[in-house]
């Protein structure tokens, strides 16, 4: 049996040719399904706790949100990746925390 890899010299780069974090933000807040059933709901989540004086915790309430997102993102685009392999735990905490930051402050601005 030989393998795929043993034809080239060097190892195939699978790493995605854009930014995946802010690529899956932006999915997040366009994707008229998505937002409406996942990223709406976890905004409002958060929001409430603001309006309550709540302490927030970002992977509390965008945690989840974002791994689901992780999941529809592959299938939509046909990443050839699995969910788990799009981004590292480090990279998803960014983007749990890029979203936090960005959305506390336009739920501090009164949008929400």
């Amino acid at each position: 049996m030989v393998k795929i890899v043993e034809f080239f010299d060097k190892p195939i780069d699978t790493s995605l040719p854009f930014n995946v974090i802010d690529d899956v933000a932006i999915f997040m807040r366009n994707d008229p399904m998505f937002y409406r059933k996942s990223f709406f709901p976890a905004v409002m989540k958060m929001k409430g706790l603001h309006d309550k004086g709540k302490t927030i915790n970002p992977s509390e309430c965008l945690g989840e949100c974002v791994s689901t997102a992780m999941e529809s993102y592959c299938r939509k685009f046909k990443i050839n990746k699995r969910p788990d392999q799009l981004m590292s735990d480090k990279e998803k905490e960014e983007l749990i925390n890029k979203l936090f930051s960005e959305e506390m402050k336009q739920i501090k601005d009164g949008a929400y």
